[in-house]
């Protein structure tokens, strides 16, 4: 073989990446021992950058297009070699492809739970998990940070480390919000935008943009969604003691109903049972009956004291005026009255 075979062989006049993946950040060019012509053709497509390489030193950057490659174009890689302008032989160089695109659907979650204290439940821990995605912002910053010597690099490599700095982040955001855990889930869109501006900082150090972050959940302790979930039906009947004890004994009384088993304690519990709810009804009848019975009014002529409800005064037989009810507060008020006593209410 010939001097002229040997080079032609062993040198490349077209270098380009065809990316088929959807993960690879980094892609070095096989030179399998070959060396570059001058005048060779470097294709950089859309969302790449090429970069050259020399014993370890990142020389020179090209942006997406057809590049002839010259010392004109090279004059890091140039400088480096000691090539003097105009060098026509064949040189050598690593030529490194950096994916420039965004890279979206990467999932985060918390190994751990995150701990914190509420004004509500008092210390509590909970869980989230969502989506982000990033994208090399400056490639030279993030093939001298990261990538090293591999021959490829995708988002697997550097996934768990970004995700632990997101995790972190959410985590102090979350704790520090001192938001309520009933409101948390109302406030997601605002710890997004909070964590996206704390943590960028730490991926542009990297040569990384984050482009978006996303907390799809935050999920709870069963023992919390259960005391969220009573307080929630709480809620409808109105958050009173007086409601809470019998929101209690109803249910009692609906698991002693479900209840179909014959031994004594369990016929124990639904008899007591029925008897509080039997009670509290009774009790409630008692002082609804009272009200009704210990309204009084006064006889005008003889000031002797009767019934709300009575028509005729029991001693000298006056007939009372019947009372009209107020439209705005409900309070009753003397027929031929123009003005509530109690509201003002004109009539």
């Amino acid at each position: 073989m010939g001097l002229f075979s040997f080079f032609k062989n062993n040198t490349l006049k077209s270098i380009e990446w065809l990316d088929n993946s959807k993960d690879t950040l980094v892609y070095r060019y096989p030179m399998d021992g070959r060396s570059i012509m001058w005048g060779s053709k470097l294709t950089v497509r859309d969302s790449q950058v090429a970069i050259f390489v020399n014993k370890g030193k990142i020389a020179d950057v090209f942006q997406p297009g057809i590049h002839t490659l010259s010392t004109s174009n090279l004059p890091i890689l140039t400088q480096l070699l000691s090539l003097p302008y105009g060098f026509k032989s064949p040189f050598y160089a690593e030529v490194y492809f950096v994916n420039t695109k965004q890279f979206t659907n990467q999932k985060w979650g918390t190994s751990n739970p995150i701990t914190m204290r509420d004004k509500d439940f008092g210390t509590i821990r909970l869980r989230g998990y969502g989506k982000f995605a990033y994208k090399v912002s400056d490639p030279v910053v993030f093939l001298r940070e990261l990538f090293g010597t591999n021959s490829t690099f995708t988002t697997e490599d550097i996934t768990a480390y970004l995700k632990s700095m997101l995790v972190a982040s959410i985590s102090d955001t979350i704790a520090e919000s001192k938001i309520s855990a009933l409101d948390l889930a109302s406030n997601l869109l605002e710890f997004n935008k909070v964590v996206t501006d704390t943590i960028s900082h730490k991926f542009n150090e990297l040569g990384l943009e984050l482009t978006n972050v996303v907390i799809e959940n935050i999920s709870f302790p069963e023992e919390v969604e259960k005391a969220i979930d009573t307080r929630s039906s709480m809620g409808v009947l109105g958050d009173q003691m007086e409601t809470y004890v019998k929101f209690q004994s109803a249910n009692a009384m609906r698991d002693a109903a479900k209840n179909n088993g014959n031994n004594m304690a369990s016929a124990g519990i639904g008899l007591g049972s029925g008897m509080a709810m039997a009670e509290m009804m009774r009790d409630s009848l008692k002082t609804d009956t009272k009200k009704s019975n210990t309204a009084k009014k006064t006889c005008p002529d003889c000031g002797t004291e009767m019934r709300e409800t009575a028509k005729f005064c029991p001693n000298c037989g006056r007939k009372m005026q019947a009372n009209k009810t107020c439209p705005e507060c409900g309070a009753s008020v003397k027929s031929g009255s123009k003005f509530c006593s109690e509201c003002g209410h004109k009539f």
